[in-house]
């Protein structure tokens, strides 16, 4: 084990200066002296495999090597080329598809059993009749309680192909019997529109969080309900969106140009140019717009607010981008893996590019630029913002605009205080709030039977002995002494917003958070004290 240790090094080394592997067996009766004069670089790295296959003094698996070596090649190209092992390519490409196919449940593994937290709503197992706090017993006749059961038996057990039927026994508080449903399993959407709702009698509200296929049909769909409420103004809210399909990004750039308007162009190594104009197609051209971005909006959220800002339409608020210009298509490796190749460069209306500076290779500056921009206070302060006048364009109506690093918005916005609390965020990763939450409701469901939405909404507030409750939840999970003092006030605002989202739905969440929301608030300032503002 020891020989075989020492020379995994050397073998990756040598390995990550070739391509991509293809092809099949090699033929040994070749001299060394005509391998490297006689065949491509690809040919050297399939010869290099296959002699440690069939040579190497140890067992070696040639599979890892092979992942390791292309994801050092690509590391050497830019920092958005990335590769997608087999296993993970099914729940990616899912993500990105924006439905999979199951029973459509939010569960959470609670005192070894599967406690239904909210099942989706109109998907199967609320049609079937699952509630939320529901206890998920047996499926199919197989066990899926205890200390043992991991979330990916879970879900192979729930989710299987459309059509097919899967028969749960379900324990329900409050029943003498075990319950049973069968239900059959559907496409689930996984929503990319997270929120649509009116902030005030005209101005709307849409929360996006990727561009995935079916983003612009939730789009959409969001936004004629909107006018259909009376909307003449919207806030697209595309913070810490990271981007997704180009496509979708330019129709629904599309819904707010005006015809013919360039919406974006692309280059690639050849300099062959790929331009995108509006259509007749867009429904809110004459509506006020507001794009809400921070530094970790990217790609396609950059292409909407780029789009808008250089054809001087609406108004971008909020903090610099993250600043990705670069184009990625996603190509088959032939083995159930995938790489996201960078095939072009993207430019706004005016020219600009939004890319980040980056060096090829490894380059771990770049990835850690949101504490770059911490420690030199931009994020605090717009006059800290470092522009390039080199890379300096200007709109049609002579707004000066920058390229070299993201989009500089119209309308500077410092970090919100609970957004951007490390020990708050921290507890929202951990998912903290969520499970304490599902676990307060789980006493007695029958307390918030006869409350509305807007009731809640407007009139319930979170106690203190909650709050206590709360951070004892927090320091018995991580065995610390958490205390809320200095921002209680954010810990029952997330609080009272998930106890919104598991009692009725996601905009319930979102109207509690962004009654706070800097933002959100900015907006409402600029879109009803100031109608006619421009930058």
């Amino acid at each position: 084990m020891a020989t075989k240790n020492k020379y995994i090094p050397l073998i990756i080394g040598t390995a990550i200066a070739a391509g991509v592997v293809i092809g099949g067996k090699l033929n040994f009766t070749d001299t060394s002296d005509n391998l490297f004069s006689t065949n491509s670089k690809k040919d050297k790295i399939n010869r290099l495999i296959d002699y440690i296959d069939y040579e190497y003094v140890d067992e070696i698996n040639t599979d890892s090597i092979v992942d390791v070596t292309v994801n050092g090649i690509l590391d050497n190209l830019d920092p958005h080329s990335t590769y997608i092992p087999k296993e993970d390519l099914a729940r990616i490409t899912e993500n990105m598809k924006g439905d999979f196919v199951g029973i459509g449940i939010n569960f959470y593994p609670y005192k070894d059993s599967i406690a239904v937290i909210k099942p989706t709503e109109g998907g199967p197992s609320e049609r079937a009749g699952i509630m939320s706090g529901d206890r998920i017993i047996l499926a199919d006749g197989d066990t899926i309680y205890g200390s043992n059961i991991t979330n990916d038996f879970i879900t192979k057990k729930l989710k299987g192909d459309k059509n097919t039927k899967v028969k749960l026994t379900v324990y329900r508080k409050g029943e003498d019997d075990l319950l049973e449903f069968d239900i059959k399993r559907r496409a689930i959407p996984i929503k990319s529109v997270e929120a649509s709702y009116m902030l005030t009698d005209q101005l709307g509200y849409i929360k996006i969080n990727r561009f995935a296929e079916s983003t612009f049909k939730e789009f959409k769909a969001a936004l004629d309900e909107l006018q259909e409420q009376g909307a003449t103004k919207l806030t697209l809210d595309l913070r810490d969106n990271p981007g997704g399909f180009l496509g979708i990004a330019e129709q629904i750039a599309d819904e707010f140009l005006e015809d013919d308007k360039l919406i974006l162009f692309t280059k690639d190594k050849k300099g062959r140019e790929e331009r995108t104009y509006a259509t007749d197609r867009g429904d809110f051209e004459d509506g006020d717009i507001y794009i809400l971005i921070n530094e970790n909006s990217a790609s396609a959220s950059e292409v909407i607010a780029g789009a808008l800002q250089d054809n001087d339409k609406g108004i971008i608020v909020g903090r610099r981008s993250y600043g990705k210009g670069l184009v990625q298509r996603e190509m088959a490796l032939g083995d159930g893996s995938a790489v996201r190749l960078t095939v072009s460069r993207y430019y706004t209306p005016t020219g600009r590019s939004i890319q980040r500076p980056y060096t090829n290779g490894n380059n771990s500056g770049y990835h850690s630029d949101y504490y770059k921009r911490l420690r030199t206070g931009e994020l605090a302060d717009e006059a800290s913002i470092e522009v390039d006048d080199s890379l300096k364009f200007t709109t049609p109506k002579g707004k000066v605009v920058y390229g070299g690093g993201g989009i500089i918005p119209d309308v500077f916005v410092p970090v919100d205080r609970l957004f951007d609390n490390e020990t708050i965020n921290y507890l929202r990763r951990r998912r903290h709030f969520g499970y304490f939450v599902f676990e307060e409701l789980d006493k007695d469901r029958s307390v918030y039977k006869d409350v509305t939405k807007y009731d809640f909404i407007n009139n319930f507030e979170v106690s203190d002995d909650i709050v206590v409750r709360f951070q004892d939840y927090v320091n018995a999970r991580e065995r610390t002494n958490i205390t809320f003092v200095a921002y209680n006030d954010e810990i029952r605002r997330i609080i009272k917003a998930t106890l919104a989202r598991q009692l009725f739905d996601d905009n319930a969440f979102e109207e509690i958070i962004n009654k706070e929301d800097v933002m959100v608030q900015e907006v409402i300032l600029l879109s009803t004290e100031y109608p006619n503002f421009k930058q």
